[in-house]
């Protein structure tokens, strides 16, 4: 088919399709005589589509304003392009955008992605801070200048992207993604403004990028009052720029006084240990067994010899009672000994065999005899 041919049966096709409300941001504004060109872009994607209205329905729309519009896709033969020709563009207004923020609350609550376990602590002193905020602005002199008053010595890797309009989204996610896993902290930080400037901080896009960041991150957007949801998403809030500056580091003096304090009492600990353990060393110092350890040797001494002594006279008495004991026996020996009876000139008579005569009517004529006497013996023979 030729061009024309199917230029036209896209017109066609096209012209088939019926109105539609789109949603999106206006990113440019021009035209000539009563005809207006926008173009319509999406704040999260890069797409954009133009659209053709008159002047008139476009009055007071301005560059970087949220829009809705109601229009009929059309399709251009000669020069092959489609845009959208508009009846009506609506600005979307602040309480709209407050609901639509609030039900992506809602969403991104029951996600999990404000809960406070998945919240990560910040470095105590970080080597690198990456800072995502304006080119020159406010923002950025605060939280450099309070962030090196505090520690001067701290290093800064600033992404410079824009933080209002339909390229803050998409800049401000790029800038994440080449900070993250290269610094230990990110700060993004912007100063106040309209809920319409800081709508891009409120962005699901970027918030699911924050979340899904490996290294902590600071939002410092706006003041006080302003609460985008990044400050829910991110792992410490700070009311502003100047404060997100003072909590990435820490003070230099307020540690130096620190480490004096700790300084101080541990030598007051070891000071009153050392002590401590000097005196328990002179009281066991002082005590007779080290004062004079011959003491000890002395009395031990006394207590073997008054032992022995002891001893020997247990040992005397017992041996002298057993000699009278003996003395008592051998007497009694002696009393009761036929020997006895002999000294006193008496006579034993004893048959060859041993046995004693007490009958002389047992002796037969003849019968050999021996007679026992104090001193010796006889033989005789009985006649």
């Amino acid at each position: 088919m030729p061009v024309r041919v199917v230029a036209l049966k896209i017109q066609e096709w096209v012209g088939r399709l019926g109105r539609i409300w789109v949603e999106g941001q206006v990113a440019q504004v021009g035209g000539r005589g009563q005809t207006l060109f926008l173009t319509l872009r999406d704040p999260v994607a890069d797409v954009s589509l133009s659209v053709t209205c008159g002047r008139a329905i476009a009055d007071g729309i301005r560059e970087g304003e949220r829009v809705v519009v109601h229009a009929k896709p059309d399709f251009y033969v000669t020069r092959g392009t489609l845009s959208l020709v508009a009846t009506e563009i609506r600005a979307v207004g602040v309480g709209e955008l407050l609901a639509r923020i609030e039900r992506l609350k809602v969403l991104l609550g029951q996600e999990g992605l404000f809960a406070p376990d998945r919240k990560r602590p910040l470095p105590f002193l970080p080597g690198t801070v990456g800072l995502v905020t304006g080119r020159a602005s406010a923002a950025e002199r605060d939280v450099l200048e309070n962030a090196r008053r505090r520690w001067p010595a701290v290093r800064f890797q600033v992404e410079n992207v824009a933080v209002q309009g339909h390229l803050a989204v998409e800049q401000c996610i790029g800038a994440v993604q080449r900070l993250d896993g290269k610094v230990d902290v990110i700060v993004i930080a912007r100063g106040g403004g309209s809920v319409e400037d800081l709508l891009p901080f409120s962005d699901e896009a970027l918030l699911r990028a924050v979340a899904a960041c490996r290294t902590p991150v600071v939002s410092a957007i706006g003041h006080e009052p302003d609460s985008p949801l990044l400050d829910l998403v991110a792992d410490v809030r700070c009311s502003t720029p100047t404060d997100a500056g003072k909590r990435v580091v820490p003070d230099v003096r307020e540690e130096a006084q620190r480490i004096t304090m700790l300084r101080d009492r541990a030598r007051r600990v070891v000071y009153t240990g050392v002590d401590r353990e000097q005196q328990r060393l002179h009281q066991v110092t002082s005590r007779p067994v080290l004062a004079q350890p011959h003491v000890l040797v002395s009395d031990r001494r006394r207590d073997v010899d008054a032992l022995r002594d002891r001893a020997s006279r247990c040992t005397t008495a017992l041996l002298d009672r057993a000699q009278q004991d003996l003395d008592h026996t051998l007497a009694r020996v002696v009393a009761l000994s036929p020997q006895a009876t002999l000294d006193r000139g008496y006579a034993v008579v004893q048959t060859t065999d041993g046995a004693v005569v007490r009958d002389a009517a047992r002796v037969a004529p003849g019968d050999r005899l021996r007679v026992r006497l104090a001193e010796g013996e006889l033989h005789v023979t009985n006649d």
